[in-house]
């Protein structure tokens, strides 16, 4: 926003988010307490102005209310908001005696700021108002961090940033307090009581009086030894595991997103409720907050799961570990993952333990007390996630799969469908250009229908029409119709949909003893061309019990083949299909005369 004093108004109305201000206060800001008589018609345009510049959606948050105005912000739609929310939280934990959780909550609140508030924001009075209250706020929840930090016993790990605030603040009588404490409890008692003696000088030269109360108990409590300088006890090791080596207070905080692209809007909401879980699921004592996305291949899982990774980075301060396990193609096991995690985390690759058990243990114990933030993308069972669980104390774990999970204990699942015809428009136009998609909106629906909603294959249509400017989409959407093998259409370069109808297809559960196997249960529906099916005409079909034929079809579900019934029929969309009925064919080749053949 270029204007300068229209920056000052949004920045007051955001300050004093759902709250009113007043024309007057604003006017003062504005004109530096010396505003001129047009003043409130002039705010009152400045306000128009910005409902303008910031469009319908964001405009309709500027309220008019007497005797000024009000701006509706959420908790989060701020970093003072965030800010305030953490500090909040922190007390809350505080109270209930979880000083670690606390300590953390006040450290995301910190990790907020960027240098000096309301520097680029051309209003002295503002600044002198607004700007000393954000600084004192900040100051004051360093000081309640640093109270839990010394609580926790980690007060040789607080010297170095108190040395640093002091020098800035050498009269703040409640910070040198907690430097000659840390100081004293660290073992260094002569410089505790020697920065006390330069503060008691300062203080007399400079305000001409003596030390609080409060700093002078402090002084007679480090003479009198009665605060004697404690260190945590030692944890208990196992004899194998030397880890004091890389128990270190600086231990290395990983960042391994990988970049995601842009997000989509369909997706706001499942994005929203997979990162309000993530900064605010609370877990019982000894629990990890999880959250698994879960859908067919295709349909996003990773990219969802990733935006709202990076979305709170903030509140994972000691970092993000990231780890594709592969799939049910190629799965990772833990075995082959921790020895990275670990590494990741601090220790020494040579000692790195060999057995698995001493692994997981360690990886365990370096996490406990820690905000971490896991992704696990593509895992194929919940044995690939629980030995990469991090230790409880506040991370959190998110898993991206085709599977359910079910039998993660205490997991919040979240199961991503395909896109609504205007996400689907969306994103074909993200990649083509709208004016493209604009020009033959019925086409473009005929290309999006074969790909059923699938982000995946939306993209690769939209690639081969990017790589093809020649091609009306119209064109497109014939070949994509009059294919016989419409899969081979959506592919290009190493992008294809086959290959993930083949993993699902691929990670189908066994036949239970005297089932219908649902691997033929899906061949015959692609040799019979269905579009659906009921539980009863798969009995006929298949010559068995409705109950066998349910439980093939529930399979089918299971691993997204088949969609979820509704109204009594399972259904199969266009790529289903597609995919079933090239099944078919290839078991028809093999064997002639099968009994669903038949009765397609």
């Amino acid at each position: 926003m270029s204007a300068p004093r229209q920056r000052v108004v949004l920045a007051a109305l955001l300050l004093n988010a759902n709250r009113v201000i007043s024309v007057d206060r604003i006017a003062e800001y504005v004109w530096d307490d010396a505003p001129p008589p047009s003043a409130a018609a002039t705010v009152r345009t400045y306000v128009m102005r910005l409902r303008q510049l910031l469009g319908e959606h964001a405009s309709a948050r500027i309220l008019t209310r007497a005797p000024g105005y009000l701006l509706e912000l959420g908790e989060h739609e701020s970093d003072l908001g965030q800010f305030t929310a953490h500090r909040r939280r922190a007390a809350e934990l505080a109270e209930r005696g979880d000083l670690e959780g606390s300590s953390a909550e006040l450290a995301e609140a910190l990790a907020l700021w960027r240098e000096e508030p309301l520097a680029d924001i051309p209003s002295r009075t503002l600044r002198d108002v607004e700007g000393r209250y954000l600084q004192e706020l900040r100051l004051q929840t360093m000081e309640l961090r640093f109270d839990a930090e010394l609580a926790l016993l980690r007060h040789a790990e607080v010297v170095p940033e108190l040395v640093r605030l002091v020098r800035k603040h050498p009269l703040r009588e409640a910070l040198v307090g907690k430097l000659m404490l840390a100081l004293f409890r660290s073992g260094r008692q002569s410089e505790a009581l020697d920065l006390y003696r330069r503060t008691r000088v300062l203080l007399v030269e400079q305000l001409g009086a003596e030390p609080s109360a409060e700093l002078r108990e402090v002084h007679r409590s480090i003479l009198s030894a009665h605060d004697r300088p404690r260190t945590p006890e030692p944890p208990e090791q196992p004899a194998t595991a030397p880890a004091a080596v890389w128990d270190r207070p600086c231990r290395p905080s990983p960042a391994q997103l990988p970049s995601v692209p842009l997000p989509l809007s369909a997706r706001s909401g499942a994005l929203a409720r997979l990162q309000h879980f993530l900064t605010t699921g609370a877990m019982p004592a000894g629990m990890v907050a999880t959250a698994v996305v879960t859908g067919r291949g295709g349909v996003g899982k990773s990219a969802l799961a990733l935006h709202a990774a990076h979305a709170v980075r903030g509140s994972s301060v000691h970092g993000q570990l990231y780890a594709d396990l592969g799939g049910a193609a190629r799965p990772l096991t833990a075995r082959e993952v921790l020895p990275r995690f670990l590494a990741d985390l601090g220790v020494p690759r040579d000692e790195i333990p060999e057995e698995e058990s001493e692994r997981e243990s360690l990886y365990r114990s370096l996490t406990a007390g820690r905000r971490l933030l896991v992704v696990l993308d593509s895992a194929s069972s919940t044995a690939q996630v629980r030995p990469l669980i991090p230790g409880s104390g506040g991370s959190r774990l998110l898993v991206t799969s085709r599977r359910r999970l079910a039998d993660l204990d205490g997991a919040r699942t979240l199961l991503l469908g395909p896109l609504d015809e205007a996400g689907s428009l969306e994103l074909l136009g993200g990649i083509v250009g709208p004016a493209r998609v604009g020009a033959e909106p019925q086409a473009a629906r005929s290309v999006l229908t074969a790909c059923a909603g699938l982000p995946l294959a939306i993209r690769i249509a939209g690639t081969r029409l990017l790589e093809r400017p020649h091609w009306s989409i119209g064109h497109f959407a014939r070949r994509l119709a009059e294919a016989p093998r419409l899969l081979d259409e959506l592919c290009t370069g190493d992008l294809g949909v086959r290959p993930c109808l083949d993993a699902d297809h691929a990670g189908l559960r066994r036949t239970p003893p005297a089932g219908v196997d649902p691997a033929e249960m899906f061949t015959a529906l692609g040799a019979a061309g269905a579009s659906s099916v009921s539980s009863s005409r798969a009995a006929v079909m298949f010559g068995c019990s409705e109950v066998q034929a349910e439980e093939a079809l529930d399979a089918l579900v299971e691993a997204n083949l088949l969609g979820a019934p509704a109204g009594g029929l399972y259904r199969l969309d266009a790529l289903l299909r597609a995919y079933a009925r090239e099944r078919a064919q290839t078991v028809a080749v093999r064997q002639h005369g099968s009994p669903y053949m038949r009765a397609g």
